[in-house]
């Protein structure tokens, strides 16, 4: 399998935290990587596959360096790249995801740096397989949401119009259960649907929680990083107490 080449870099997604959810090719360009430039996420035991020589430095908005921008992140991947570095840049889940990879390539594609994207499962399709609930079914439902209650601008991100034919998969929703379940119930969302919180999903610290849609307003927020599922009328509980190792 090819190894990281200098002057490249490779957006590269690292699942959902633990090492046996990684791709092969993640692994590869990690392994032979001489530079990392990771998100807060991504587990230690990921990052334990640099090699010992290589640089590897924490971009993440949650690693308590507040003066990190995407500004100086899109700044780094180049002048690394320019200086010989074969430049990972390793994001949580999916890097297509909810992970700002459209500002990132621009950037890349602006500089003429060639660049790779390596695709990670993401946390949404973890938390499904965890509680081993399918997403769509074949009569009972077609269409999958990915949405984000958190805004780059701080604001929150409205669920109106997403009907209840529709599988729901929320990643950062906060801590306000009581304004989605509102939500999503005015919008023919029934007090029975099936929700599933799953909280650090891969690691140590997974924590995971199931209620009717009545009753997520009095579940314990669960700490971040957080994904929620709401599965689609006709499609829940079809393998209701299922888990996956």
């Amino acid at each position: 399998m090819k190894i990281a080449s200098p002057g490249m870099v490779y957006l590269v997604g690292a699942g959902p935290g633990s090492l046996d959810m990684l791709t092969l090719r993640a692994h590869a360009l990690i392994s032979s990587a001489s530079c990392l430039l990771h998100d807060d996420l991504v587990s230690a035991e990921i990052l334990s596959l640099a090699p010992p020589q290589a640089l590897v430095r924490n971009v993440g908005k949650r690693c308590g360096q507040k003066a990190i921008t995407q500004q100086d992140i899109n700044l780094w991947m180049v002048d690394y790249a320019h200086s010989g570095h074969s430049v990972v840049r390793l994001k949580s889940g999916d890097p297509l995801l909810f992970g700002r990879a459209a500002e990132e390539l621009a950037t890349l594609a602006e500089a003429k740096i060639p660049f790779e994207i390596v695709p990670g499962v993401s946390a949404g399709f973890a938390a499904a397989a965890l509680v081993g609930q399918p997403l769509t079914g074949r009569i009972t439902s077609s269409r999958v949401l990915f949405a984000t209650r958190h805004l780059a601008t701080g604001q929150t991100n409205g669920l109106a119009g997403i009907t209840p034919e529709t599988s729901l998969v929320l990643y950062m929703p906060g801590k306000d259960y009581a304004a989605i379940q509102a939500e999503l119930i005015s919008n023919g969302w029934t007090p029975g649907t099936q929700c599933t919180i799953v909280s650090s999903i891969g690691t140590p610290a997974q924590q995971l929680e199931s209620c009717p849609l009545s009753e997520l307003h009095t579940a314990k927020p669960l700490a971040s990083p957080t994904i929620m599922l709401f599965f689609a009328k006709g499609n829940e509980g079809l393998f209701a107490g299922a888990q996956l190792e």
